[in-house]
């Protein structure tokens, strides 16, 4: 081509390219990205339809599908973790506190996946030291006739130097908390908690562990946390088959005052 004809060439080359038809709403797909549907609805449905929940009328009451554990009036739901018998914590003003000698109560019934909102309280003026300060724990899963379980901890760690895994808000001797987010003894502290159960094959392997995530006076502490196995003080962690299972509440016999519980409900998933 002659060269006074070059830039007339690329002019026109340009403008050609200009003519094509653009895609209204279009956004350039990324480089290596697949083709796709080229318009919105194609990704859009509208079945089934998540059913209606109600929440409360604050974050921590309980929404219109919540099975209710503690209302403040009753232990109805609740029975001795050791026999079965009417569990005899001491229940007054709204709250039910820890009566030692009585032992450790669960709830008459049984759980898989659930979502879990429990409040306590550490009692003003508590004494002791590390796990000796108003140590209680909360088994998410209540196994072997309440012999074992899976346990977050409960316990005064606004000022209280203990192993990190055994401070409130860890999963007991497997997982410490992300942070220490207790309030002073006295207030009100909350844990609401994510738990999904354990599977197991036939052959009582484990087909997938269990997990739990919690929130711990609203921070969060455990992040979908892929335990071991139960809980144990001394030894490795292991599972061991089991089904759906109850909550159970532990009655701790350390020597400081017994601490308090209210607003227990939970929802199952």
């Amino acid at each position: 081509m002659p060269p006074y004809r070059v830039l007339p060439a690329l002019i026109a080359t340009a403008l050609a390219a200009c003519t094509h038809t653009a895609v209204p709403n279009a956004s350039p797909s990324p480089a290596g990205a697949p083709s796709g549907p080229t318009k919105p609805e194609a990704t859009e449905y509208y079945s089934p339809v998540p059913r209606i929940v109600t929440p409360g009328a604050t974050n921590d009451a309980p929404p219109s599908d919540a099975i209710v554990l503690f209302d403040g009036t009753n232990l109805d739901q609740w029975v001795s973790a050791k026999d079965g018998s009417p569990a005899a914590w001491k229940v007054g003003e709204g709250v039910v506190t820890v009566v030692k000698p009585a032992g450790d109560i669960q709830t008459k019934r049984t759980f898989t996946d659930y979502q879990l909102h429990i409040e306590w309280r550490i009692p003003t003026g508590i004494t002791g030291s590390g796990q000796a300060r108003g140590n209680s724990g909360i088994f998410l899963a209540s196994t072997e006739n309440g012999q074992q379980g899976y346990e977050l901890q409960v316990l005064d760690s606004y000022n209280n130097t203990t192993y990190v895994n055994g401070q409130a808000g860890s999963m007991y001797k497997q997982y410490p908390p992300l942070v220490n987010a207790n309030r002073k003894p006295g207030e009100w502290q909350s844990y609401d908690v994510v738990w999904t159960a354990p599977r197991f094959n036939a052959d009582g392997s484990v087909a997938s562990p269990a997990y739990v995530t919690v929130f711990f006076n609203g921070v969060l502490v455990q992040n979908h946390a892929q335990l071991k196995g139960v809980t144990l003080y001394i030894g490795t962690p292991y599972y061991k088959a089991h089904g759906p299972a109850p909550i159970r509440l532990q009655a701790h016999g350390d020597p400081s005052d017994p601490i308090s519980y209210r607003n227990i409900w939970v929802r199952e998933l």
